[in-house]
């Protein structure tokens, strides 16, 4: 099987130091008070991809399968991994999504991970990316987003790694809705609006192929990401060439 939340594995490097845990501590206190504000879980993200065995990390946020977008990416291969899933509708993020659990996968070139979501795997393998984990940003339940974080080579998350991914997750949860609970309208929850802007061309396009097709969100969105992909292009450029005219789904 995979490695999902129920898959543990030995341990693998030294043991956080003293310092190393000041600064996880430093930075979940800071996510509570809101001192920094939306610096707090930036710094959360960057402080797993300096202090774990992990090669990048990104955020995306959308409580549901059909809208998720980037918020924040520490490389440009962690950004093509979270649009590639965004795209197909599918992978590591998607299921600790509709599972509201860490979802682990060690080996996207071999085995149960592979065979799990094969064409996500094989683009995730064309970028240099071998193990992906996907950590959702849940609140009484419900899945706000995702702590997503890969690795240039297979191997399972060890339990030290998770002893930090995990409670950084939580963190990086109680900082975005702290934020959210307390930007006035119009605010600085642009912060929100602004990791959408990536999408508002997929939105638009969506509902362009809802009045042609006469079909609902999730339809229309469908039939969008099947034209990407036989196009090999991201849902984002398939949406744009809807809006340019240059695709039309009135057929």
């Amino acid at each position: 099987m995979g490695d999902d939340f129920s898959a543990f594995s030995e341990d693998t490097g030294p043991p956080f130091g003293v310092e190393d845990l000041k600064r996880l501590s430093q930075a979940v206190a800071d996510s509570v008070t809101g001192a920094p504000g939306i610096d707090a879980p930036a710094s959360l993200c960057r402080a797993c991809v300096d202090l774990l065995d992990v090669t990048g990390a990104s955020v995306s946020l959308g409580g549901n399968n059909e809208a998720q977008m980037l918020w924040w990416s520490s490389d440009p291969v962690a950004g093509q991994l979270a649009e590639a899933q965004y795209t197909l509708g599918d992978g590591p993020c998607r299921s600790a999504l509709a599972l509201t659990a860490p979802v682990l996968a060690s080996d996207l070139a071999n085995g149960t991970d592979a065979r799990r979501w094969p064409v996500f795997a094989q683009q995730a393998v064309a970028l240099g990316v071998r193990a992906a984990f996907s950590i959702p940003l849940a609140s009484a339940g419900l899945a706000v987003g995702t702590l997503d974080l890969y690795r240039d080579r297979p191997g399972p998350l060890s339990e030290r790694d998770r002893s930090f991914a995990f409670p950084a997750a939580d963190a990086i949860t109680t900082a975005l809705l702290a934020i959210h609970s307390q930007e006035p309208p119009g605010g600085e929850a642009a912060w929100l609006d602004a990791a959408e802007i990536d999408h508002e061309e997929v939105h638009q396009a969506t509902g362009m192929i809802m009045v042609f097709l006469g079909l609902d969100a999730p339809q229309s969105l469908a039939r969008l990401r099947a034209h990407a992909f036989a196009q090999g292009q991201s849902v984002t450029e398939a949406a744009r060439d809807v809006l340019a005219g240059r695709v039309r789904f009135d057929d």
